[in-house]
């Protein structure tokens, strides 16, 4: 799933752009998740309740609760699909696709390459909200995309490619709109 650019015809859909990134690091994190939960359920299995049943309860659910925290999080982020087509442009995270945002074109006003986007910039990985910033998702550091939208805010997203998804919403801009200058 890479891009579809400028007459490239990938699939059933020749006008749709398509684009991701992957954070492979966040599989170490989910990993550590799965590891806690299954401590939990050991935990909840094999001890003998006969000792102490309040310590051993909250071990029991802070390990499952961390677990499920620490799995469903990060899972949520390991990567980011993005789909621009002639009227919106589509964020989706993670192999069920939630969090998810839509974004009609008719709200941007513009689209700017961002060679260097950090987790750091934006307090971590994840869907993130800065008042300062604006609002990103951003499961890497390195290229994305910068929308400037109608009303003053912005929304930033690390993907793969960043410049030809730049150049494609540009180009699908309306005329005369404000974003439509290159």
């Amino acid at each position: 799933m890479r891009d579809h650019i400028h007459g490239k015809r990938h699939g059933p859909h020749p006008d749709v752009w398509t684009g991701r990134a992957t954070n492979r690091v966040q599989w170490l994190a989910a990993l550590a998740g799965a590891a806690c939960l299954a401590l939990g359920i050991e935990l909840a299995v094999d001890s003998a309740w006969t000792s102490g049943i309040a310590p051993l309860a909250m071990a029991v659910v802070g390990c499952i609760a961390a677990g499920l925290l620490a799995l469903f999080g990060t899972l949520a982020f390991v990567h980011v699909a993005l789909r621009v087509d002639q009227e919106t442009l589509e964020v989706r995270c993670g192999h069920i696709g939630v969090p998810r945002r839509r974004i009609p074109l008719a709200h941007v006003v513009g689209a700017d390459f961002a060679p260097h986007v950090t987790p750091r910039h934006w307090g971590g990985w994840g869907y993130r909200w800065r008042p300062e910033q604006g609002t990103a998702v951003v499961v890497r550091r390195g290229e994305g995309v910068v929308l400037r939208l109608w009303d003053g805010h912005t929304f930033t997203v690390t993907v793969d490619d960043a410049e030809a998804a730049v150049r494609v919403i540009r180009d699908r801009l309306r005329p005369g709109s404000p974003g439509s200058a290159h």
